[in-house]
């Protein structure tokens, strides 16, 4: 659990071992990241060249606001809708989310939808191929079979759907940071450090570093994992890793 109580106190648990630091090397809104690249969404694209922070930039574009001007709650429901599009939210599934009523809901995401136009195009060619393919692949070629689009139940068609929508995303995600996990030991090796790779937790890699290397670690782990998908793919979205050092996991994290 990471944006719990409980999920802190685990984390912490995880203490470097003497002269040594934890590091957590986590990959910034790739889903995102990839949605722009992969659904070639322009607005999104520009947001992120820019560094333009995505859901505030989401929310100028939604709701009018111009983003010097942005309160914490408009970028909240506009965070909600970013990352719920990727996962087919629904108006009910959103309304619950935000606590708002299913009609404002439904509005947010038809907004959404005629703000960036290009997303709605990736979802129904997507729906479209899966449906005569029964699989999607992702930007590097893998494959996922989506068994569902063939169900009797409408229900279980509905969720092959949204797995074929959110799965070159994901999928790509993932493709991502093995390739990051592959090349690491002999970025760090050929850097001359002895910092070691421990785990990785969804777009997150940890690492333990001899304190006195952990300024080189962090620059070597960032320029390998931010450059992954090359030569394979040419992402049109930069990568972006964020990184911190400290004694335990959680103040890493």
């Amino acid at each position: 659990p990471i944006r719990t109580e409980t999920g802190r106190q685990i984390r912490q648990a995880f203490i470097a071992a003497p002269g040594h630091v934890l590091i957590s090397a986590d990959y910034s809104q790739i889903e995102l990241r990839l949605l722009a690249h992969i659904g070639d969404i322009p607005e999104l694209k520009r947001a992120f060249a820019a560094g333009i922070d995505i859901h505030t930039a989401t929310a100028s574009e939604m709701f009018g606001v111009p983003v010097d001007q942005m309160d914490p709650e408009t970028r909240r429901r506009a965070k909600a809708i970013n990352f719920g599009i990727v996962y087919g939210i629904s108006a009910f599934g959103l309304a619950a989310q935000l606590n708002i009523d299913q009609g404002e809901a439904g509005a947010y995401i038809k907004t959404y939808f005629e703000r960036f136009p290009g997303i709605r195009t990736y979802m129904d060619a997507t729906k479209a191929q899966v449906r005569e393919t029964g699989m999607v692949s992702t930007v590097f070629g893998r494959r996922i079979h989506i068994p569902a689009i063939h169900s009797k139940s409408g229900a279980e068609r509905q969720f092959g759907e949204r797995a074929a929508i959110n799965a070159p995303i994901q999928g790509a995600a993932a493709d991502i940071i093995r390739r990051a996990m592959m090349r690491m030991p002999g970025a760090l090796v050929e850097a001359g450090l002895s910092t070691k790779m421990l785990l990785q937790v969804h777009d997150e890699l940890v690492f333990e570093a001899p304190e006195a290397e952990a300024e080189r670690a962090i620059a070597v782990i960032k320029r390998t994992m931010e450059g992954a998908a090359e030569p394979a793919v040419a992402l049109t979205v930069p990568l972006v890793v964020e990184a911190r050092a400290a004694g335990n996991w959680d103040e890493a994290h």
